[in-house]
């Protein structure tokens, strides 16, 4: 499934970024924890440039613990190595910390991200100094309710769908912190199939853009390789399906998606997949891991 598109709020998140970055101190890149390296945006790296980034691994209490903190020490190896000159030269990005938060880890937020911002940007760490930080990521990784955390009340309009922030909008933190929140914006073209179909799943990708028995193939297969007890506890399997359509089937059968006649709904079984996965129904499930950690999941394989 390769992915394009051109919305025209995307395209003036993109510029709003582009003519804020300068001012900026600290750019903080909202991830999801259950997918890191899918809803890295390539766009904002190149924005960047070489300011010193955050990369918040949101929704962690969603994502599989252990593959989590496999990541976090990928982050903290890849900060680690000393780039050669041609990287040095070719890749954009400065110094690089990373933290793993979830929605109900308000208070940690709120205590780790302002001194971490002013690890990152210590001439602004002084008395009467400004620190300015920008929230940015793709479309639905959480940015807002990361905000409202960092505020302690509700500024930012959140939602469980893309695209619930408009435009960009400026607060000012208990610390004295300047924080911006800016859309969410995806890349124009998403080539790596893979990563479309785990950007799909995990919702950040608007489902009128998406076939949704396509991305619960994906889904269906990818569970069934690497975590099959949670779908057998979840829908209370007396086997485990051999193929993903014929756990969809299943699905749908024991949740009453029928058409007349018996057959299965597939539409509808696909959807309670999904939504199940979003909503952390399945259990802390992580879509992909870092690369080089070994697992006998077979997590890249396409479906």
């Amino acid at each position: 499934m390769s992915i394009q598109w051109y919305p025209g709020h995307m395209t003036k998140a993109r510029r709003t970024i582009a003519e804020s970055m300068p001012s900026q101190d600290v750019v903080i890149e909202v991830l999801d924890a259950r997918m890191p390296l899918a809803s890295e945006n390539p766009v904002l790296a190149e924005l960047r440039g070489q300011k010193p980034c955050i990369k918040v691994l949101n929704k962690s209490d969603l994502a599989d613990p252990a593959v989590t903190t496999a990541w976090l020490r990928h982050f903290e190896a890849e900060r680690a190595a000393p780039p050669d000159e041609a990287q040095r030269d070719a890749s954009p990005g400065g110094k690089v910390l990373a933290i793993a938060i979830s929605a109900s880890q308000s208070s940690e937020a709120r205590r780790r991200i302002p001194e971490l911002c002013k690890r990152l940007a210590p001439p602004k760490a002084g008395p009467g100094k400004v620190v300015r930080a920008m929230i940015v990521g793709i479309p639905n990784v959480g940015k807002s309710t990361l905000i409202n955390a960092l505020m302690e009340r509700k500024v930012a309009k959140v939602g469980d769908e893309p695209a619930v922030t408009k435009s960009q909008q400026l607060v000012t933190l208990k610390t004295g912190m300047a924080i911006s929140d800016n859309p969410g914006i995806l890349w124009p073209k998403i080539d790596d199939e893979a990563a479309s179909f785990r950007l799909a799943v995990g919702g950040a990708i608007p489902d009128t853009a998406i076939d949704y028995q396509s991305v619960a193939l994906f889904a269906a297969g990818y569970f069934l390789r690497r975590y099959p007890e949670l779908l057998v506890a979840r829908y209370k399997l007396k086997e485990l399906p051999e193929t993903a359509a014929a756990l969809i089937e299943e699905i749908g059968r024991r949740r009453g998606c029928l058409r007349s006649g018996g057959s299965v709904d597939l539409h509808k079984a696909s959807d309670i997949l999904v939504h199940d996965f979003r909503a952390g129904r399945l259990g802390r499930i992580s879509l992909e891991e870092p690369p080089g950690l070994e697992s006998p999941s077979g997590i890249e394989e396409s479906a």
